[in-house]
């Protein structure tokens, strides 16, 4: 009987390893926690700067993704839509910022044991819009930026989940001005600073390596 179950789970084991090596594709969708760089804002042509960080909450993304596999290494481009919300205290009242952009990052894998791997590299990312709570906000200064994805998962089958950390490398400031009651503007920084959680489907099996 223990014999059974062992060649049984060995069986099943085998399974979900075969399924999520080889070269192949996909779709992935998720969640985010996102907090981006601080608001700078004036009252007034002679008012005081003041500077107010980010509020984190809750974005989403989905997208594709592509996979070279290799035994212990693999790489992995992807290009996903996604959608960052923070929020700042501008004027007194809580006024939330989003950001839509689609991302490329090209992901460097290596496989530590069984499903489970770790990858790094960056993100090239282009800005489609910004809005400020119905604030007057110019476009970003760069519609092009470049940043850092790190991170961990797990493969099961053909599903994968994964969660990651994602940094822009550099400021990416879009100017606003509001002077619906009194003359306020100011700066904002899009750059994104989020912990990112995706669930994956292998549409493709591929050929394992």
């Amino acid at each position: 009987m223990k014999q059974t179950l062992l060649i049984g789970a060995f069986l099943m084991a085998s399974t979900f390893t075969f399924a999520q090596t080889g070269t192949g594709f996909g779709i992935k969708a998720g969640l985010s926690y996102n907090e981006n760089g601080d608001l700078i804002s004036s009252v007034g042509d002679a008012g005081q700067n003041i500077i107010d960080g980010a509020e984190g909450k809750a974005g989403f993304h989905f997208g594709f993704w592509g996979k070279l596999d290799f035994p212990k290494l693999y790489i992995r481009p992807e290009l996903v839509f996604t959608r960052t919300q923070s929020s700042y205290t501008l004027d007194g009242s809580s006024t939330d910022y989003s950001v839509s952009k689609l991302d490329l990052p090209v992901l460097l894998g290596y496989k530590i044991i069984g499903p489970l791997h770790v990858f790094a590299g960056p993100a090239f990312q282009y800005t489609l819009s910004n809005d400020l709570d119905g604030v007057n906000i110019q476009d970003v200064e760069n519609d092009f930026t470049l940043g850092l994805n790190i991170g961990a998962g797990v493969n099961l089958g053909r599903l994968g989940l994964d969660v990651r950390y994602e940094r822009g490398f550099s400021e990416n400031e879009a100017e606003f001005i509001s002077d619906n009651i009194t003359n306020i503007q100011g700066r904002v920084d899009s750059r994104p600073a989020q912990v990112i959680f995706s669930l994956s489907y292998k549409l493709s099996q591929g050929r394992a390596q």
